[in-house]
């Protein structure tokens, strides 16, 4: 078993690489925070596999973070894209068996 902790600032505007398609384990659950003001309008999008982001999650306002887990979870990269207008700080969790 395996344990990934990441804790990244994305710029606004930017997207980023946040967790890369496990090679050998098997991902059994991940989540993503977006750390920001409550008083502050901050969106985000989680795209899995797709950098293009043709297809994605929404966290905005005060529901912030993202979390899928269990048998059937997805298997590939995990993108986060700062859609909002101020930098923000992102951490998640990703665990492997």
């Amino acid at each position: 078993m395996a344990q990934t902790v990441v804790s990244v600032t994305i710029p606004a505007g930017h997207r980023k690489l946040f967790f890369e398609k496990p090679q050998v384990l098997i991902r059994t659950f991940f989540n993503i925070r977006a750390l920001a003001d409550d008083t502050k309008w901050a969106q985000s999008k989680i795209s899995l596999g797709d950098p293009l982001f043709a297809s994605y999650h929404v966290i905005d306002g005060p529901a912030k973070y993202f979390e899928a887990r269990g048998e059937g979870i997805f298997q590939g990269d995990v993108w986060v894209w700062n859609a909002s207008t101020i930098n923000l700080l992102y951490v998640g969790t990703e665990i492997l068996i």
